[in-house]
């Protein structure tokens, strides 16, 4: 019988157990602490986590020969006792020459809890490596102090005995698969200043007993499944200055205690299902540092209390998608550092106070989706830093967009949705100080035409003029917008040709045209420049409800990065081009209402992808393309059609 050879790293773990025997004879003769020799026991834990790689990128694991494992590449030894202290062999590897991201495919042997004067271990950001964390790990590496296996596979529970690491300072087990509750045990952890676990999948409640981690610094949870109510005495963790805990499901009342955390600069409890006020300091010396501070996607009520100005030192506050009401209190305008302020979609009402024109630093406002009147206090005008205002879909009723607000030197992206604005398109747009970025004055009541200085506005990337009564044809202007990535020209009277749209220039870095709507419009032309030009990387495309007439162009096949097509509602002809095969990553083709012949073809079998079809009321004819993804669809994708048949429709007579 032939035999296969031995891989080098089978070969490698024989004769490393052949050196363990000979190291454990040379101990017996008083030869254990000789320098860079493990002890045997070190030296079979050593081995058993080599045994459970499989594949090593870096290489380091190849070199592990010899008795000297204090020499080996990751490992360092106590001089004095010769045992292991620490293991570090990181995935990220950074050397004056060069830096590299290193995989370990392979197993978390628990040998690895027989290296009992263990510091360190740093197996983090090795991708593949698996396993679960050794259940006994507590009771066999007392004096760790530095865990990291964060960036892995690893699975299972965290084990009850990790609470016996008495001397642990930092456990950074991020981007894994663990999963289960938090033992009570971590709180016996008072050594511990670093516990970052987000992006697992915890569940359960957090232990109270967390709170009596009174030197924790850092603490990050975020990215899990946990529920119940965030511990009352969170407030007594006085050395915290990170506390993350978006993205789980922690429900009920923040605790009032939260304001006694008096080191805290990052506070984010965002994207839960938190109720209730928000506890806000009542004295300057309560919460002083905190910069940060997110609470979006919750469920708060109340009002933003004046108290919320001893927060002094507030750099970036999200307060949106809430159910806040009230006025915005003037007292905000003290808050001399503040850069990003987010109270979007909630329920507040009443005037922008006049105090907030003192924000110098102010760098973005959104206050869009609430019921805030106008008009905006002079006083913003003193703005000079404001890069982003979205003021879109209040009770504004702006006749037109206030001159001063165009002079801002800083601002760049304007979104004035549904804010009443008359009139047409304000010419002051093109000599604004700093050039315009994005522009939304969509839902307003603009008239007139579509300007041809349009074309002037170089650095747009957004521009949406959506249901309005714009009229006139798109100007040949556009073609010069290089940096455009989303044109939004729905629901309005626009009328010609689209030709234009398509002949745009797009030159790296700036970007290409990646999003375009001009359904219920009453284009007539142009829908043949689809896909001419030198690249096409348009993913979504609406020419819905249009008067377009003739053949679709078979150059819609070199679209190949549209994942939505909608050409439904017009007067298109003549047959499918084969070229829609071609577009392997449509999620969504709707065509229904038009006038398309021929039978359906065979390549959108191809469309693996297609989720969402309708080719109804057209005058397609034969079988329908037996497989998915068509026959996954319902009959009212294809009905209308009174030559169609095959499933989902009735059988075709023979």
């Amino acid at each position: 019988m032939k035999r296969h050879p031995r891989s080098g790293l089978e070969m490698q773990d024989q004769l490393l157990g052949l050196l363990i025997a000979l190291t454990a004879c040379a101990a017996s003769l008083g030869a254990a602490n000789v320098h860079g020799i493990c002890t045997p026991k070190d030296l079979k834990g050593l081995s058993g986590f080599r045994a459970g790689i499989r594949f090593d990128t870096s290489g380091r694991l190849e070199k592990w020969v010899g008795l000297k494992c204090c020499e080996w590449e990751g490992i360092s030894c106590n001089n004095a006792t010769g045992r292991v202290t620490e293991i570090r062999l990181p995935g990220f590897i950074s050397t004056t020459d060069f830096v590299y991201q290193s995989e370990m495919t392979g197993w978390l042997s628990p040998s690895i809890t027989l290296l009992r004067s263990l510091k360190v271990i740093d197996l983090g950001g090795l991708m593949n490596l698996a396993g679960t964390i050794p259940p006994s790990i507590g009771f066999r590496l007392p004096k760790l102090r530095k865990l990291y296996l964060y960036g892995n596979q690893i699975s299972g529970m965290l084990p009850e005995s990790i609470g016996k690491l008495w001397q642990l300072e930092e456990l950074l087990l991020y981007e894994n698969k663990l999963s289960g509750s938090l033992p009570p045990s971590l709180g016996y952890l008072r050594n511990l200043n670093s516990m970052i676990l987000y992006s697992n999948q915890f569940s359960g409640t957090v232990p109270s007993s967390i709170t009596n981690l009174t030197g924790l610094v850092h603490l990050d949870l975020h990215n899990n499944s946990f529920i119940g109510v965030i511990p009352e005495k969170i407030g007594q963790l006085h050395n915290m200055k990170e506390l993350d805990l978006s993205t789980n499901f922690f429900g009920g009342r923040i605790p009032l205690s939260i304001t006694n955390l008096t080191a805290i600069l990052v506070l984010y409890l965002d994207t839960n299902n938190l109720e209730g006020e928000i506890p806000s300091p009542s004295r300057l010396d309560q919460m002083p540092s905190l910069s940060f501070l997110r609470l979006h996607n919750n469920q708060l009520t109340g009002e933003i209390s004046p108290n919320f100005a001893n927060l002094i030192s507030l750099q970036r506050v999200s307060l949106a998608h809430n159910r806040l009401k009230g006025k915005i209190p003037s007292s905000l305008g003290a808050l001399s550092a503040l850069t990003e302020l987010y109270v979007d979609d909630n329920l507040l009402s009443g005037m922008i106070p006049e105090l907030m024109g003192q924000l110098s630093q102010l760098l973005i406002l959104n206050i869009s989706n609430n019921m805030i009147q106008g008009p905006l206090p002079q006083e913003m005008s003193s703005l000079f830093n404001l890069q982003i205002i979205n003021l879109s879909f209040n009770e504004f009723n702006f006749s037109s967009i206030p001159q001063w607000l165009l002079r801002l030197p800083s601002l760049s992206r304007i979104y004035m949705a549904g804010c009443g604005i008359q009139g047409e398109i304000p010419e002051s747009l093109k000599i604004m100080p700093s050039s315009i970025q994005e522009l939304d004055l969509s839902v307003n009541h603009l008239t007139g035409n579509l300007p041809s200085w349009l074309g002037t506005l170089t650095q747009l990337y957004l521009l949406n003029l959506s249901r309005n009564s714009l009229v006139s044809d798109v100007p040949e202007s556009i073609t010069k917008l290089n940096a455009l990535g989303v044109l939004d020209l729905h629901s309005n009277k626009l009328t010609g040709n689209v030709g234009q749209v398509f002949k745009m220039e797009h030159r790296f870095p700036q970007g290409s045209l990646t999003y375009i709507d001009l359904s219920d419009n009453r284009f007539t032309e142009g829908i043949e420049q689809i896909g001419i030009g030198e690249q096409c990387g348009v993913q979504f495309l609406n020419l819905s409800h249009n008067y377009f007439s003739g053949r679709l162009p078979t150059t819609i096949g070199t679209c190949t990065s549209l994942q939505s097509l909608d050409l439904s509602d017009n007067n298109l002809g003549f047959n499918l081009p084969d070229a829609l095969a071609n577009l392997s990553s449509l999620e969504v083709l709707k065509l229904q209402r038009n006038r398309f012949t021929g039978s359906i073809p065979e390549g959108f079998l191809n469309l693996s992808k297609l989720r969402d079809l309708n080719l109804s009321d057209n005058l397609l004819v034969g079988q329908i393309p037996a497989g998915k993804p068509l026959t996954d669809f319902p009959e009212s994708s294809f009905t209308g059609n009174r030559g169609l048949c095959g499933k989902p429709l009735n059988p075709c007579k023979l």
